[in-house]
């Protein structure tokens, strides 16, 4: 029985190309900064993002934290939207080992408003945590991947620029969002003060994220990333595929997009099944199974069974994310599988 597997672009496989630039990488000691096949990724990264240098880190989590921790001092505060990445799924790092307190902002799309955020800023008083950073995302994971545009980036990161404040960039999958709106990545990251974006989601790569900013920074942040148990030695092998998911990758991502929406519109016309078709813009759908009868426990569980995997997100909300190794007739046996489950289900 073939598997389905549509719980997040992370399950990808390394494509043949990956997998011959792996084996054939040039590889040296990366803590020593004697990898030459990092240094072209690191290089390629900066260069996408017109920025002045990169860092190649294992996880885009340790990435975030990385820029966290030098962007703040322990006590300091940091504004996030409520449903972000960095506060719910990186362990409370940003709390535990960064030792800044988050300041959450509930928003519609996951996506803050200068409005929003001007009103969290701290006074300046002794007695008060300062406000230092402010961090984005795009594309938003929790709030179904919806995209940032860069107007409305531009125009935080310059109020905050304006009261004193660092913006830090989640764009673990940003090349999604650049995919969306038809613009460079370098055009949706412009004047953030840090960016971070996966090599390992959408763009296929085994392992590893990028972080982008001024030379500076970056120096700084390698001596983070080796605080933190990152530093890593022939890692070139890794490197290598990361290259070519940054040559061949980004233009697959449209035809993801087409399967999502697919699958959205597909599924709201099932009895028992709510979402919002406007907030499916690249790859993620996220919908309400509570009209089923099931919990997303029950019914991923039936899935999985008949081998589609689906992930819940919560006890009556469900995540499907398209990636490359999903094409649309996959989806629409995964289609034809979630309505013989519900049919056959006593509660349905």
């Amino acid at each position: 029985m073939k598997i389905i597997d549509l719980r997040s672009d992370t399950v990808t496989r390394p494509t043949p190309r990956m997998r011959r630039a792996m084996a054939e990488a040039e590889v040296g000691d990366d803590v020593y900064l004697e990898d030459p096949t990092v240094e072209k990724l690191q290089e390629r990264a900066a260069e996408l993002f017109e920025r002045e240098a990169a860092l190649f880190v294992p996880t885009g989590s340790m990435g975030n934290l990385i820029a966290v921790k030098l962007h703040t001092r322990p006590g300091d505060e940091v504004i996030l939207d409520s449903r972000s990445h960095i506060l719910n799924y990186e362990l409370g790092s940003l709390a535990a080992i960064a030792g800044v307190v988050p300041r959450a902002i509930t928003t519609v799309t996951g996506h803050l408003r200068w409005p929003q955020i001007e009103d969290c800023i701290r006074p300046n008083i002794y007695y008060c945590a300062q406000t230092r950073l402010v961090c984005l995302e795009n594309t938003h994971n929790m709030a179904g991947g919806t995209v940032m545009s860069a107007k409305e980036t531009h125009e935080i990161v310059a109020s905050a620029h304006a009261r004193g404040l660092a913006v830090h960039l989640d764009g673990a999958r940003i090349f999604n969002a650049a995919t969306y709106l038809n613009l460079p990545v370098a055009k949706l990251a412009d004047r953030c003060d840090s960016i971070m974006f996966c090599l390992s989601k959408g763009l296929g790569a085994p392992a590893g994220s990028l972080l982008v900013a001024s030379r500076d920074f970056i120096e700084q942040a390698r001596r983070v990333r080796k605080m933190l148990g990152g530093g890593m030695r022939q890692v070139g092998v890794l490197a290598a595929a990361g290259l070519v998911a940054l040559e061949e990758s980004p233009a697959k991502l449209a035809e993801d997009h087409l399967n999502a929406r697919f699958l959205a519109e597909e599924l709201l016309q099932l009895n028992g099944i709510k979402l919002h078709l406007e907030s499916v813009q690249t790859n993620i759908v996220i919908f309400d199974i509570s009209g089923t009868g099931l919990t997303s426990a029950e019914l991923s569980a039936k899935l999985k069974e008949n081998g589609v995997l689906i992930n819940g997100i919560s006890h009556t909300q469900m995540r499907i994310v398209t990636h490359y190794d999903i094409n649309r007739n996959d989806c629409k046996q995964a289609l034809s599988i979630i309505r013989k489950v519900l049919k056959n289900s006593q509660s349905y």
